[in-house]
Order: structure tokens, then sequence, then C-alpha cells
């Protein structure tokens, strides 16, 4: 099933989520000083080309640095990335096939917008 689900997440929001993730990780990158939150942009991309089956979970050893990170994160670049969950989200929620895919953008969110003290999960 997480396998179908991802098939057509890939097809109707997914490239599109990767892309945005990856256009945001080589202008972090290009930057230099930003290249931590290009990297993190990078792992998240991989999680929104292919999300079903796994689960982002918080890292025990992260601390005040990564909600500093994470303030810094949300004025460069999350706050686009979450407009375009948002976006993609009530466009699929549309249909009715599209709504669980919709749930998954908005599960995104959060991630999208404090990408730094999170680790990548298999469920």
């Amino acid at each position: 099933m997480n396998t179908l689900l991802n098939i057509i997440w890939l097809v109707l929001s997914g490239i599109w989520l990767f892309l945005g993730y990856v256009l945001a990780g080589v202008i972090m990158c290009v930057l230099i000083v930003t290249i931590p939150w290009g990297i993190a942009s990078f792992r998240i991309a991989g999680y929104a080309l292919w999300p079903f089956g796994r689960t982002v979970v918080q890292k025990p050893t992260s601390g005040a640095w990564s909600f500093i990170g994470n303030v810094i994160w949300v004025i460069l670049a999350g706050w686009w990335l979450a407009l375009e969950h948002l976006v993609a989200g009530v466009l699929l929620c549309i249909t009715i096939i599209g709504i669980p895919l919709g749930i998954a953008n908005f599960k995104l969110v959060p991630v999208s917008l404090a990408p730094l003290g999170k680790e990548i999960v298999d469920a």
C-alpha cells in the first residue's frame, strides 16, 4: 500500500515538492554560510519525494542551536516551502483520491518550517 501511495504521490505532487526543496538546498549551499540548512533541505527533499512508510522524529540530541537554526530557516526558505505544501494539500483535497495525499502534505508543513533537529526513520 505504501508503494502505491508513494507512486501516486510522486506523480501528483512529489516531484514539485522535491524540486522546491532541492532549489532551496542549492541556494543555501551557494551562500556557503547556510550550508547546514542546504544539507537539511536535501534530506527533507528525499522525504518529500517518497514519504509513505517513513516518518519524521525529533532528534534527542538537538538543542538550542537547532531552534535558532530553524528560526533562520523560516526566514530564508521555510515559509515558501510551507506555502508550497499548503497549496498542494488544498489542491489534492479537492479530489477524492487526493485526500490522503493532501493530509500528508499538511503533515509536512511543520517539517518544512523546522527541519533542523529532526530525523527521518522508517515507520
